[in-house]
């Protein structure tokens, strides 16, 4: 009888060693998932946004960044924004603000986006800045583009690219018939950036060919600044 009641009370602590030792297991293992974040949990080191992309193309096209145009705000952007930051006497924080962005041409307050027009729209810019400045730098080109949608959004001026771009006498290359060949890539891939909101103009709505112009009332308009050989003023 005694060694039966010895067998079933060693059985007995047997079990509840084995049922502590469990539950020590359980926390422990619940400690280390507290203690050690999981994948979902971690932040990405950068993040991905199209105003990246959009600041790469244009280092990269002015030779500050040699990296891929991704998106991603990685040391290599960041170092090519803060040598085009010392080329231009700015702040060297490697962020794209206010300044940075406006010497880049970037409106950061732009609502503007080639979304918002149609691909008719995108061809009458793109012919209008082959007509007017196919002979100036690719800035220049963008530079008209960005001229037209500033009147677009301008009371003074009809609503749409069209009415701008047709209005009678406001383009040159309208009156001459200029207005009627056909853009090249480099025309459509201007529009392309004055659409997506690049202006080079910093807001400008007038701009002319200082050597030819015969207006006495261009002189009157308020310069802000020349892309070859064309002033833009407002």
């Amino acid at each position: 009888m005694k060694k039966k009641i010895l067998i079933a009370f060693m059985l007995l602590l047997t079990g509840v060693f084995s049922v502590f030792g469990f539950l020590t297991f359980n926390n422990s293992v619940s400690s280390n998932e507290k203690s050690t974040p999981t994948i979902a949990t971690l932040k990405p080191a950068y993040s991905v946004t199209a105003d990246t992309k959009e600041v790469q193309t244009r280092l990269k096209k002015w030779g500050y960044y040699t990296g891929n145009v991704d998106g991603i705000n990685g040391p290599k952007t960041i170092a090519a924004v803060k040598a085009f930051q010392k080329k231009y006497g700015l702040t060297q924080d490697g962020i794209v603000g206010p300044l940075t962005a406006a010497k880049m041409g970037i409106n950061l307050n732009t609502s503007s986006s080639s979304s918002n027009y149609s691909s008719n729209d995108r061809y009458l810019l793109a012919k209008v800045i082959y007509a007017e400045a196919r002979g100036e730098s690719y800035t220049g080109q963008v530079a008209i583009g960005a001229v037209v949608l500033n009147r677009v959004e301008d009371s003074r001026f009809p609503n749409t690219i069209a009415g701008v771009i047709y209005q009678p006498w406001a383009f040159t290359a309208v009156n001459d018939g200029q207005i009627n060949l056909e853009p090249n890539a480099t025309a459509y891939q201007a529009a392309d950036d004055a659409l997506n909101g690049w202006d080079p103009t910093y807001g400008c709505v007038y701009y002319y060919n200082p050597e030819t112009a015969t207006s006495s009332w261009i002189w009157t308009t308020t310069k802000v600044t020349q892309i070859g050989k064309h002033v833009f003023a407002v």
